[in-house]
């Protein structure tokens, strides 16, 4: 509180000294603030080109927040499945150094998210809907594509940076130019919560979807099984409630991601296309997590 209040004292200071000031000092006095103005914002943004390792903990951050929120399905043989599925796809990436993560939600709802550094989620909600492992395949895929492209942090850099210049009135010049990063990630980390909750932009989306066939397809999984997913997705748009309100509002309508991917593949992944395969393993988690269901 005190510190905010000097940086208050000192703008209204400065203020004073504009309306006391000849002309000329005044004019001095205001090409120095422009001065330090500028020199704040490109130290800020200098301090927002994050790095791999800021990266992680940035991601590290968010995903604790969500499972504060939302625990895992007690469940570790599923755990184990689902990681052991997304690493093979993250070996086809350039990426693998990162300390990926994959996860199953203890939540009905139909939602997956993706989290700076290598954090994957998916809700027991969803994981119920696939039919086969090149469906689940094809989601976790997907989210590694975010990853891979970006996406998050590149939202939540300029949700950062739109903050900064929006709150420069109340300037924290000493915070920027000090680059104080323990600070500052736990403010990404809440602009981190608010993508969640807002969506990635639509061509985003469309992205990780093109992403995410290839990725599949290289891992030797359908890649038409994300068009699985997607037509399953198209055909609960209406009448499932609250159980699909969370995807539906944050990603584009699963009808469109599916013409617009469909009418990529045409001509370019049929020779990648498989036979839709038993999944013996996925049917088996299925069944668990509906007896454990039922027991509740």
């Amino acid at each position: 509180m005190v510190v905010v209040i000097n940086k208050t004292l000192r703008i209204i200071t400065l203020f004073w000294l504009l309306l006391a000031a000849p002309a000329v000092m005044a004019e001095d006095v205001l090409q120095t603030g422009v001065s330090v103005l500028k020199s704040a914002v490109k130290n800020k943004d200098a301090f927002l080109d994050i790095n791999e390792p800021r990266e992680i903990e940035l991601g590290a951050g968010m995903s604790a927040q969500l499972l504060g929120a939302a625990g895992l399905v007690d469940n570790p043989e599923l755990q184990k499945y689902v990681n052991r599925i997304g690493m093979w796809l993250v070996f086809q990436t350039e990426r693998t150094a990162l300390p990926w993560r994959f996860a199953v939600l203890d939540e009905d709802s139909i939602n997956a998210f993706a989290a700076p550094g290598g954090y994957i989620f998916i809700s027991r909600g969803l994981f119920m809907l696939f039919r086969s492992e090149s469906e689940l395949a094809g989601v976790l895929a997907h989210e590694i594509g975010h990853v891979l492209a970006l996406h998050h942090l590149e939202d939540i850099q300029e949700k950062a940076r739109n903050s900064f210049m929006k709150d420069v009135g109340g300037m924290v010049i000493d915070d920027v130019a000090g680059g104080n990063w323990n600070q500052l990630v736990k403010q990404l980390v809440n602009s981190g919560i608010d993508v969640w909750e807002s969506g990635l932009n639509r061509e985003d989306e469309f992205q990780a979807d093109e992403l995410g066939v290839v990725i599949a397809a290289r891992a030797g999984y359908d890649p038409y099984g994300l068009l699985g997913v997607l037509d399953t997705l198209g055909r609960l748009d209406h009448g499932q409630g609250n159980i699909y309100e969370q995807m539906h509002a944050t990603h584009p309508p699963a009808s469109e991601r599916l013409q617009r991917l469909d009418a990529r593949m045409t001509g370019a992944m049929e020779d990648y296309a498989t036979e839709p395969a038993a999944s013996p393993g996925l049917y088996e988690f299925q069944a668990q997590l509906e007896q454990q269901q039922a027991g509740r």
